[in-house]
């Protein structure tokens, strides 16, 4: 059986975040008088230390967040782009249309600069007050935990091929064992200089923000960076650094019964939750069991259908025209919903649908992807993916995630990521810029193939819900291709079944891998249907005899997500938190 946590119910304010210690350092900042944006970037800086193997502090980190002033949604993309260097012939002409791990994925470093945009719009506090807790985690070392001991363990070989990596991550030689402490010296440096040079600058907050930022994007750290990446081959130039800046983005909006759910545009599969949540507000999900063999056909079909659009439609919206009103419209959401069929699972990737707003160039494009479906058994560097057949361990381990509702009302929700594992750290910064570049094709016939200053389509995609224009839930999770589902089926579990936030991220999951995988080499298990054990045998039973190919996960895997989540309840204004036992994560309140 999975670990039972206490649920948190808060008077004041609440966290939730992957690791205690970012828990910790949130909610020290929220009793400091810090609002929700100081807090969530304390915890959001400090994952990059406590989950380096996950998360990485040059990564990306999506950020949404609404200010009770304004009542206004804004989203910072907090992802980077292919430097200028880059380009998909290379990819082709090299590598066959694949993208290997290492350097060669390495896209512009998006967290430290989505860190100091969200402090320095909406927070209070100066970039010192909520890294201090990062550097100190870094320099003194924290224990080692299971999660992170057996991932490094299982990518030891891959730590092994860079020096600077090794001696990070294999201290004395060997991967480090649960209990032991951790530190990072040469990370808590590169945090501390960018502090170091805050506080030289003087002046207003706002300046010593910025100082902290160019430190980062336009002094010693870039010119490092960059300068290993003209020793080692590497596209990332120093002008890929100095004129980066992140993005904000308006948010999507679809509503739930009476609830208005926030998600991330098109740039990341936040535009697929937004479908998957706008299908299943019209299916009649309140008059199926939890996770009954219905259910679970239900959503997983509904999955299927909604990852056949992201292929064929969805990648950044600044270089594809993405049909996003069209995906959306109630019409096309109820379309879809009618090619569910009840009684049988579709053995394969559906076929993408046909929204509004689908130019010549997306057709072509849904073209491809319906070719790649018939062709499923060639080369996968003609088609960009195939069956992958027997499992092989499609999980993504990578990713963390922070929620935090203040005693204003103010609202935060982020999604850093990006492991350090696939890719190489920069000697003496403890950095490893960003491979997000793993989630952009190398193909020119994808519309998710890389091309200069473009951003390979991103998993990680934090939420807001608000019900009568009043704050109700922060909510994302970790898990690559399952954050989507993960989230839709917690969402659910709340809002339609009635469970408290904690039973919510408690409760037993499923998930589908019938498409192609957002990450390298892109594998498709067709028709694969994950399901916890705790989900009964005669449920298993039924939901093969309806086509599935089902397969199970242990109780409690963190395969299936490490959903956190901060709620405000409507009627009492307590708030309310939960921390998924299936990660490292905690929640917090007063």
């Amino acid at each position: 059986m999975i670990e039972k946590r206490t649920h948190v119910d808060a008077e004041t304010h609440a966290i939730a975040a992957g690791h205690d210690l970012a828990t910790q350092a949130g909610l020290a900042v929220l009793e400091d008088g810090g609002n929700a944006v100081d807090a969530g970037v304390a915890a959001g800086i400090a994952l990059g230390v406590l989950h380096s193997d996950l998360v990485n502090f040059a990564g990306v980190a999506p950020i949404m967040i609404r200010m009770a002033e304004t009542g206004e949604v804004v989203t910072i993309d907090g992802l980077g782009v292919w430097p200028r260097a880059a380009s998909v012939e290379f990819f082709e002409r090299e590598f066959g249309g694949a993208i290997p791990t290492g350097i060669l994925r390495t896209v512009v470093p998006a967290a430290p600069a989505a860190w100091i945009k969200a402090l320095s719009t909406f927070g209070t506090m100066t970039f010192g007050d909520v890294a201090s807790f990062a550097v100190r985690y870094a320099r003194e070392g924290f224990p080692v935990y299971p999660l992170f001991a057996d991932f490094i363990r299982t990518n030891q070989d891959a730590y092994r091929r860079h020096a600077a990596s090794a001696e990070i991550y294999l201290p004395n030689g060997h991967p480090p064992e649960v209990g032991e402490l951790f530190r990072q010296s040469d990370l808590a440096g590169t945090v501390q200089y960018m502090i170091d040079q805050e506080t030289a600058a003087g002046g207003d907050r706002r300046a010593g923000l910025k100082a902290a930022r160019d430190a980062f994007y336009k002094g010693d750290i870039a010119r490092t960076i960059a300068a290993y990446h003209t020793r080692n081959r590497g596209f990332l130039a120093y002008e890929d650094l100095a004129s980066f800046d992140v993005r904000f983005e308006t948010p999507l909006t679809v509503p739930f019964g009476e609830i208005d759910i926030y998600t991330c545009g098109a740039w990341c599969q936040g535009i697929s939750f937004a479908e998957t949540m706008g299908m299943l507000n019209r299916l009649d999900i309140g008059a199926l069991e939890q996770n009954s063999s219905r259910y679970i056909h239900t959503l997983t079909e509904a999955f299927k259908l909604v990852f056949a659009d992201r292929e064929a439609f969805v990648a950044d919206p600044s270089f594809v025209e993405v049909p996003v009103d069209g995906l959306l419209e109630p019409p096309y959401l109820a379309e879809r919903c009618r090619a569910i069929d009840p009684d049988k699972a579709c053995p394969e990737m559906p076929k993408a649908g046909a929204p509004s707003g689908v130019t010549a160039e997306v057709g072509n494009a849904n073209q491809a992807v319906a070719t790649a479906l018939e062709q499923s058994d060639g080369d996968p560097h003609d088609t960009g993916w195939k069956d992958a057949g027997t499992l092989t361990d499609p999980a993504s381990a990578d990713t963390s995630y922070v929620a935090v509702i203040d005693r204003d009302g103010n609202m935060f929700s982020a999604t850093p990521s990006d492991t350090s594992a696939d890719t190489v750290v920069i000697p003496g910064t403890g950095l490893c810029p960003s491979s997000r570049g793993s989630q952009s094709r190398g193909n020119s016939r994808s519309i998710n193939s890389l091309a200069p200053g473009k951003r390979p389509r991103l998993t990680p995609n934090p939420a807001l819900a608000i019900k009568n224009g009043k704050p109700l839930l922060a909510f994302g999770t970790p898990g690559g291709d399952v954050q989507i589902q993960a989230m839709a089926q917690v969402f659910l579990n709340i809002f339609v079944h009635g469970m408290n936030v904690q039973d919510a991220v408690q409760a037993p999951r499923f998930a589908t891998y019938s498409f192609p995988s957002s990450f390298a080499p892109n594998a498709y298990h067709a028709n694969l249907l994950m399901v916890e054990d705790s989900i009964p045998d005669d449920t298993a039973a039924k939901l093969l005899a309806l086509g599935h190919k089902v397969e199970r996960w242990p109780d409690g895997t963190w395969k299936a997500g490490g959903v956190l989540a901060v709620h405000r309840h409507p009627e009492t204004g307590r708030i309310l938190a939960g921390a998924d036992p299936r990660r490292a994560g905690t929640a917090r309140g007063r």
